[in-house]
């Protein structure tokens, strides 16, 4: 057992340093921290807010597909506080994200917002895709746990719903399941 931790944060960490040595010739633009794009195709940038134990937070702006460990490799690293098993650093981020990386001790944040808490249900009642929880998913007719968790897991691996359809992408979720849940749902 410890030594399959020993080897996850050797993994974290020079997943982490591969990030940094990418990142280190990134320009700087007006105060704007920028990582430079690598693959052949142009590519939209998406801006993610990173604060918490990382060496330098702020607003970065990165291609299309990045993920959190390319957002932690552009804020200069983890500090030596942080509780890098906190998160998942192969996790696509979405533009407009607030990440935050707690240190050792604290709570992390939750992965999909409290149940019935703030984010969760939108004004209009819908529930909304990249903040609910399984309680708040688990409310919409033909959704149970488990489809509920997919979701989540989903939302985790591959960044934030961008539209209702994406759901089709979710094992388990169908034309015949999205229909009834459609006007139910939000991102």
């Amino acid at each position: 057992m410890g030594a399959a931790i020993v080897l996850v944060l050797v993994v974290a960490a020079v997943s982490v340093l591969i990030g940094v040595v990418r990142s280190a010739g990134a320009p700087d633009v007006s105060g704007e921290q920028v990582v430079a794009a690598t693959g052949a195709a142009e590519l939209p940038p998406v801006y993610v807010h990173v604060f918490g134990a990382v060496q330098r937070p702020g607003l970065y702006r990165l291609d299309e597909g990045a993920r959190v460990v390319d957002v932690i490799a552009a804020a200069g690293g983890l500090t030596p506080e942080a509780d890098e098993t906190a998160v998942n650093l192969a996790r696509r981020v979405a533009d407009g994200e607030q990440l935050r990386l707690p240190a050792i001790g604290e709570v992390p944040p939750p992965a999909g917002g409290a149940a019935g808490g703030a984010g969760a249900v939108a004004s209009d009642g819908r529930v909304n895709l990249n903040t609910a929880d399984i309680a708040a998913l688990d409310t919409l007719p033909r959704v149970g746990p488990a489809i509920a968790e997919r979701i989540i897991q989903w939302r985790e691996t591959n960044g934030a719903f961008t539209s209702v359809d994406d759901l089709l992408a979710v094992p388990g979720i169908g034309e015949k399941m999205l229909a009834s849940i459609r006007d139910l749902v939000t991102v």
